[in-house]
């Protein structure tokens, strides 16, 4: 396996202090490392990973130096605009080094909605006309791999692709953990919200530990799953596939189940839900501060006011908890008059660590939902 300070030192000698990106799993430990050895302007976790080429470029033009963006191969959609609208060599020729999250990699095992992904991945840097290497484990090869990347860099200031595996990288637990503001776990908050609604209430819960947590609290309450939709990819758009749900069905109940990671990745659908302005949206996010599901890096959605964010939107009611009473009260106060609110409850990192995944197919759980929903 590759060491993450083997890695970091063979960028740094190359010039390379800069850091931005979007948390991923197979990232993890170099991820860690980055946040423990980096001073906090040289390395931004950034909300999306279009906005992580932005930073990046804004970096080259200030110091002429080559950054690194770190992504989820998931994230490559949100980078394609900027990697082909600002970096790419036929508009501003930036160069940038890409290291990129293999997720769903062909014939390795992985969760439904990386795989599709995970075997376009190459294709699409193919597509974008961006070189790539797979990156190596061993050290000698590792200097080969980055001479021929940062000679290419230079000589067309252009991007170019590493492209990560599962299990390249060696462990390293990421020290600077910031501490928890609420003891309330996320999926014993999770299951006050279903326990508060309405029977014939529409769920939408986010991608990662959100939706697994959903799944198992109705199999250990024994519930029906149909009237949920786990939205197990599209990192952060959960709260506009809830708010089209809520037009469409204005007298029924509609939660989102959000993560404050995903809420700042694409927190422009607010604006939505706020001018929209449906009666029985209820968005609920849950903040922990952290990007649980890839390695706990944080983001900052505990520095930022989102109920003022929400408000400013125009949802109709937002409140803010970090407690089971204050939560219970404020599910009561909010569910009580018309109109759209917004719940922000502060739970702590973490997850059972016997927390399973959904049983059904991602096809299995969209036709369950929509016969619920046509009912």
């Amino acid at each position: 396996m590759l060491k993450p300070d083997f890695f970091y030192s063979a960028l740094a000698q190359r010039g390379t202090s800069f850091f931005t990106g979007v948390p991923d799993s197979l990232l993890k430990s170099f991820c860690a490392y980055v946040t423990d050895h980096t001073d906090e302007n040289n390395h931004i976790i950034a909300p999306n990973e279009g906005c992580a080429i932005a930073l990046a470029s804004g970096h080259h033009f200030a110091t002429g130096s080559i950054p690194l963006v770190y992504m989820q191969n998931s994230g490559q959609g949100n980078a394609i605009n900027p990697l082909l609208s600002l970096a790419d060599s036929d508009v501003y020729k930036i160069p940038l080094l890409l290291l990129i999250g293999w997720r769903g990699e062909p014939g390795v095992h992985d969760e439904p909605q990386h795989i599709k992904q995970g075997k376009v991945t190459c294709s699409l840097l193919d597509a974008m006309g961006i070189p790539y290497q797979i990156l190596t484990e061993n050290g000698d090869e590792l200097e080969k791999q980055l001479e021929e990347a940062y000679c290419y860099m230079r000589k067309h200031s252009a991007p170019y692709a590493l492209v990560v595996k599962k299990g390249c990288f060696a462990d390293y637990k990421l020290i600077s953990t910031i501490p928890d503001k609420a003891t309330l776990k996320r999926e014993e908050a999770i299951e006050t919200v279903i326990g508060s609604a309405p029977e014939n209430a529409i769920f939408v819960s986010t991608t990662g530990m959100a939706s697994r947590e959903l799944f198992e609290l109705r199999e250990k309450l024994g519930q029906s799953h149909q009237s949920d939709f786990l939205t197990v990819g599209s990192m952060g758009y959960a709260s506009q596939i809830a708010l089209a749900i809520a037009l469409s069905k204005p007298n029924r109940p509609v939660y989102c189940l959000d993560g404050d990671g995903a809420t700042l990745m694409q927190m422009g659908g607010m604006t939505t839900i706020g001018t929209r302005a449906p009666k029985n949206l209820i968005h609920v996010v849950l903040n922990n501060g952290a990007h649980d599901s890839v390695g706990g890096q944080p983001t900052v959605g505990q520095q930022v006011d989102l109920c003022g964010i929400a408000k400013a939107c125009g949802y109709t009611k937002a409140a803010s908890v970090a407690n089971k009473p204050n939560l219970s009260e404020a599910l009561k106060e909010l569910s009580s008059s018309a109109g759209t609110a917004f719940l922000e409850i502060l739970v702590a990192k973490g997850a059972r660590p016997d927390l399973g995944r959904p049983t059904t197919t991602p096809q299995q759980n969209k036709a369950a939902f929509m016969e619920y929903l046509h009912d």
